[in-house]
């Protein structure tokens, strides 16, 4: 990632915090962009590993389909879901089941759909209780989706988040998913963000555990898959 880029994604990062300056605090906004950034990440490189695997089978998405290509997949072969995610959790490392993928609760967000919290907690569960090993339990265990800072009842809290998450998809958009940038969003954050929940950067993960959270997830036979394209 060139200087240039760093200092883009820096601008970017910034902007969505101010646009969100009255909806929380730096330290939330911290904890929420690192979650979803790592959820992004996740979701993208589970699909490009999905189509891979699928290959011919991969449903092409049609144009007034929202959802992920992947969901169509599973509502059309039931029986085989199963083996599937047996293969992804050996060649990749993890599952992340279709209306968990961060394309799916980014239009969620869009739309302002009733369900994206609880679409959200079921999601963190799964990935964290059913996709690792014990390295990446906790992942997002930052974010407290039961907060009174997001609202007092279910539908304020809801709310809340279609809004954060809308705003942090429209500015990450144009951003690769490669891991270059995922470690730089990190660094830029931490360094940023970390003063203002009272913390120092040292009680955080270091860039290179990232790194290494990183590698044990996409640790992939090279002649499967290749994400460095991604």
């Amino acid at each position: 990632m060139t200087a240039q880029d760093q200092q883009q994604l820096g601008k970017t990062l910034w902007a969505i915090a101010d646009d969100l300056r009255g909806a929380m605090n730096a330290d939330d906004f911290r904890d929420y962009m690192l979650s979803f950034l790592f959820l992004r990440y996740l979701s993208d490189n589970y699909e490009l590993a999905s189509k891979k695997e699928l290959g011919k089978d991969y449903p092409r998405p049609k144009e007034d389909d929202k959802r992920p290509p992947l969901s169509a997949w599973y509502a059309a072969n039931k029986n085989d879901v199963v083996e599937f995610e047996k293969q992804m959790r050996r060649k990749v490392h993890y599952v992340i089941e279709p209306p968990h993928l961060w394309s799916n609760i980014a239009e969620m967000a869009r739309t302002q759909n009733g369900e994206l919290l609880h679409t959200l907690e079921k999601g963190f569960k799964y990935i964290e209780n059913h996709s690792f090993d014990s390295t990446f339990q906790g992942l997002f265990s930052e974010i407290n989706l039961s907060s009174d800072k997001l609202g007092k009842t279910y539908e304020e809290r809801n709310a809340k988040l279609c809004t954060i998450i809308q705003k942090i998809a429209e500015g990450i958009a144009k951003f690769s998913t490669d891991t270059d940038i995922l470690g730089d969003a990190y660094e830029y954050l931490i360094g940023q963000f970390a003063a203002g929940s009272g913390k120092k950067a040292g009680e955080f993960y270091t860039p290179q555990q990232i790194s290494t959270i990183l590698s044990k997830i996409v640790t992939l036979d090279s002649n499967e898959y290749d994400f460095t394209r991604c």
